[in-house]
């Protein structure tokens, strides 16, 4: 009897085993399966986008979002199967995109997010699908502030998450310019630096030339871009480190919506009469590495 009872416990003990094997390779391959396939299989999406910057990624009073970024997202969710009423729009500041890919809480992130290659080490990125233009962006009577340099000595916006102050106060690699003596103001984002700036408390809001247009266009009359850009920031779209069919199914996409005319009608919408010189012809691909 003991014999018996002891091969019973065996068999029920492998028997259990066995089938949380299976448990975990079902599970594995849930986790395993990358976001083309999901939106594909699925038809749904969560995307995660700035809620706070006028004509790229904006939340409306409705509850409707708007922008050039949430209509490229719309776009390319729909070339990998997902019709719009499967979208979920998640808020992703500067801060939290890296976190919110890695944890899961976004599939893609269309949210002025510049490839770098500090980035590149913990995101992979598909496009870019429009390159911006660093910039400066001053209160409409301020004539000191008329080219980049002309920020020595004066209060700059430090928005969290970005690395756009690093382009004019650090040296290369990270900096590009290196000049000495600004004052950096910290903001949460940069909504919060424009309303530092209408308030007095800096100088100068520098980031991309889309992002201050859009505020520009939007308060009309109380700022205005010093036109004197002086990089490229490529906007990539954000994607989990690793999935490279995502990233390739994402550049088709991008290469597809500039060759039937889509970027050229939805850069015309967002930033026609801005002054900015908006380019229409694909950008170069960063590959999927």
């Amino acid at each position: 009897m003991r014999v018996r009872r002891f091969g019973a416990l065996i068999g029920a003990g492998m028997a259990l085993s066995l089938a949380l094997s299976a448990c975990g390779s079902d599970t594995e391959k849930t986790q395993a399966k990358s976001v083309a396939q999901k939106a594909k299989e699925d038809k749904k999406l969560t995307i995660g986008i700035k809620f706070d910057q006028p004509a790229l990624g904006l939340k409306k009073p409705d509850g409707t979002y708007d922008g050039f970024d949430v209509d490229v997202a719309k776009y390319v969710a729909k070339q990998l199967g997902v019709p719009e009423s499967g979208i979920t729009f998640k808020e992703t500041t500067s801060a939290n995109r890296e976190s919110f890919l890695g944890g899961g809480q976004v599939d893609l992130i269309f949210a002025t997010y510049s490839i770098t290659e500090g980035r590149k080490a913990q995101v992979t990125f598909g496009g870019p699908y429009y390159v911006a233009h660093q910039d400066t962006m001053v209160k409409s009577d301020n004539d000191d502030i008329k080219k980049t340099q002309d920020l020595k000595g004066k209060k700059l916006c430090k928005a969290a998450g970005s690395n756009s102050f690093r382009r004019i106060t650090e040296p290369p690699p990270d900096g590009k310019l290196n000049i000495k003596g600004v004052t950096l103001v910290d903001a949460g984002s940069y909504s919060d630096c424009v309303a530092k700036l209408q308030a007095g408390a800096l100088d100068a809001v520098s980031t991309d030339d889309l992002i201050l247009a859009g505020f520009a266009n939007q308060q009309k009359g109380k700022f205005k871009v010093i036109n004197d850009p002086f990089t490229d920031e490529k906007y990539g779209v954000g994607i989990k480190k690793g999935d490279t069919e995502t990233c390739e199914a994402v550049n088709k996409a991008i290469a597809q919506m500039y060759s039937d005319g889509t970027a050229k009608t939805l850069l015309d919408k967002h930033f026609a009469g801005t002054g900015l010189k908006l380019v229409t012809t694909v950008p170069q691909m960063e590959g999927c590495a």
